[in-house]
């Protein structure tokens, strides 16, 4: 085994401080649910669904975060400080961050194999202007506030079939491991995960995410008072948020809706918020 997997852990710090915040869940929509990624078409609706706001209470789960589990709750924090000095390095991300995610995705998953084969910087605008899915402009995207899951049963095996051809094991798994890049610990625009237990499928509504040159899907999250909100207060660069987009296997934790939201005591004069989040294709004996 490599030596350096022994700084991984699943990671706690006693201070809990949960918030009452506002989330934006799927309001009405259209016969066919969409949303475009950029500029629509001359005379067509950036969305065809609105969004409202719903205030709910985003637990802090620093007292809790050991007793997190991947195929339960659908996330857990961990411990796992990285090598990279300018996450702004494209070439330095590529050599030494990807392959340490796959290391810590493997030991956190059990799984046999990982694939790194996305990751995007974001950076809560200056301003703070409202909230969207979070397009990117120049090297940052903005944070997404929607809440959202980036797959659905359909999208997550198309995406199996566009990284890995050929016929897919009997189970994989999509996971999304997000870090602060910041130099302080996140006071700005937090990310909020919800349990994948407290989720529905009914919950759940495919939309069609329209870019320039194709079309995915995911899902958008209609409100229910029984989801589980949690958060992680000041997150420091060395710990990662890992949370299920896509599970093949029934049974398990298989889609983690989640959302930044503005965080009701954040200080004046905190800085923008800046992360790296990563996609990860888990596949399994």
């Amino acid at each position: 085994m490599d030596p350096s997997i022994a700084q991984f852990s699943k990671g706690e710090r006693p201070r809990p401080a949960s918030v009452i915040a506002q989330l934006l869940y799927l309001g009405g929509c259209g016969d066919v649910p969409f949303t475009y990624v950029g500029r629509p078409p001359p005379g067509v609706p950036a969305d065809s669904c609105e969004f409202v706001g719903r205030s709910v209470i985003v637990h802090d789960v620093r007292d809790t975060a050991g007793f997190l589990d991947l195929e339960r709750n659908g996330f857990e924090l961990w411990h796992a400080p990285s090598s990279v000095g300018d996450f702004l390095d494209e070439e330095e991300v590529r050599r030494r961050y990807l392959p340490e995610l796959v290391e810590l995705v493997l030991r956190a998953t059990g799984g046999e194999e990982a694939h790194v084969f996305d990751h995007l910087l974001r950076r809560r605008e200056f301003g703070r202007p409202p909230m969207t899915l979070g397009a990117r402009t120049g090297t940052f995207a903005g944070p997404a506030g929607r809440v959202h899951v980036d797959y659905t049963e359909a999208s997550g095996a198309n995406r199996f079939a566009k990284v890995l051809p050929g016929r897919p094991p009997a189970r994989f798994a999509i996971v999304n491991v997000w870090r602060s890049i910041g130099s302080a610990p996140v006071l700005d625009t937090p990310l909020a995960l919800c349990d994948a237990r407290s989720v529905r499928s009914e919950d759940l509504v495919a939309t069609e995410l329209r870019y320039p040159d194709r079309t995915g899907e995911i899902s958008f999250l209609r409100h229910r008072p029984e989801h589980l909100w949690s958060y992680v207060s000041e997150m420091r660069r060395d710990e990662v948020l890992l949370f299920k987009q896509y599970d093949s296997r029934p049974g398990v934790g298989r889609f983690v809706p989640h959302a930044a939201f503005d965080h009701p005591a954040m200080p004046p004069d905190a800085p923008p918020r800046q992360s790296i989040e990563a996609r990860v294709l888990v596949t399994f004996r």
